[in-house]
């Protein structure tokens, strides 16, 4: 009884900045993990109270269970990490089975992410989420892998194949963010497509594409090339968000991207998302998410700021 009562008072303290609404559900902060570097439940638990933030974005699934990619998977970059785990994943069976009724306990608010190879993949790992407990709020499409074979055809750099994907996986009754990619010079032309095909919002941006070459004249991760990530992606996934937003001012952005502090998060609102998620702060430091979540709603608290929302894209009004 004791934990539960510290978790409420720590969720309750900051919402003084008042809920979120973003992409067709209601958050109670713009925090949230990062798809792929929470895991699939609780593995966070520990460090931080699930409850107290915006939301938990699982690592992306597939319809089936997936092996991922031949080791070594990870290695650090100057400023941030390279990686090429390959979406390894139980499925969304087992992870419905054994995974979900976990983050149910630590009642958590539950963003559940898909992959695939094909347009009928996300179909079926879509379908498979219909009907999920109330504590899954929205369902994200990861339409960028830049860790799996076939880079050059990508969902995320063709309009009409990520549309056709956001329309397929319509199919779980929930509301829909489609992940996009900025190893492409159309990010714009996709927002638009996605939206068209009923995105409630775009998740911006997903991993870089990156290699590494060691002194013995090999590849430091065992695909070859992987997805860089980390602060020296921020001001890239700013610039996303940024275009996006002007293009697009009544789309929903969810912002991802090398945040590492609460000024990191308050740059993104500005520049136009109205959530964010962070992701490779966590392998640094399991309780980042929560810390920056309080960063962040101190430096609005001292600037006078009443609402998230108040300072979401702000430099577009200037």
């Amino acid at each position: 009884m004791t934990t539960r009562r510290l978790r409420d008072t720590k969720s309750s303290r900051w919402s003084g900045l008042g809920d979120v609404c973003v992409g067709g559900t209601t958050l109670k902060n713009p925090i949230m993990t990062a798809s792929g570097t929470a895991g699939h439940g609780v593995e966070l638990a520990p460090y931080m109270p699930l409850d107290a933030l915006g939301g938990v974005v699982v690592k992306s699934l597939y319809h089936t269970e997936w092996p991922g990619n031949p080791a070594p998977r990870v290695h650090l970059t100057p400023s941030g990490m390279i990686n090429a785990v390959g979406l390894q994943g139980p499925g969304v069976t087992r992870w419905l089975e054994e995974e979900l009724p976990q983050l149910i306990e630590h009642d958590a608010t539950v963003i559940a992410s898909i992959w695939g190879r094909s347009v009928s993949d996300y179909a079926q790992a879509a379908e498979m989420l219909r009907g999920v407990p109330s504590n899954v709020v929205a369902l994200e499409v990861n339409l960028s892998c830049p860790n799996l074979e076939g880079r050059s055809s990508i969902f995320a750099h063709d309009p009409a194949l990520s549309a056709e994907v956001i329309a397929a996986s319509k199919v779980s009754g929930l509301p829909v963010w489609a992940k996009l990619s900025a190893n492409t010079d159309r990010i714009v032309d996709i927002a638009s497509a996605v939206s068209d095909a009923g995105a409630s919002a775009v998740t911006l941006i997903n991993t870089m594409l990156g290699m590494q070459i060691t002194a013995q004249g090999k590849p430091s991760l065992g695909n070859g090339g992987g997805g860089v990530s980390g602060p020296a992606i921020h001001p890239i996934a700013v610039r996303a968000i940024y275009d996006v937003a002007s293009a697009h001012p009544n789309l929903d952005i969810i912002g991802v991207g090398g945040i590492a502090t609460g000024e990191d998060v308050i740059e993104m609102l500005m520049a136009g998302a109205k959530a964010v998620q962070v992701g490779t702060a966590t392998f640094a430091d399991p309780r980042a998410a929560h810390k920056i979540l309080h960063q962040a709603a101190r430096q609005l608290h001292r600037q006078g700021v009443v609402r998230w929302s108040d300072i979401v894209a702000i430099a577009h009004r200037q």
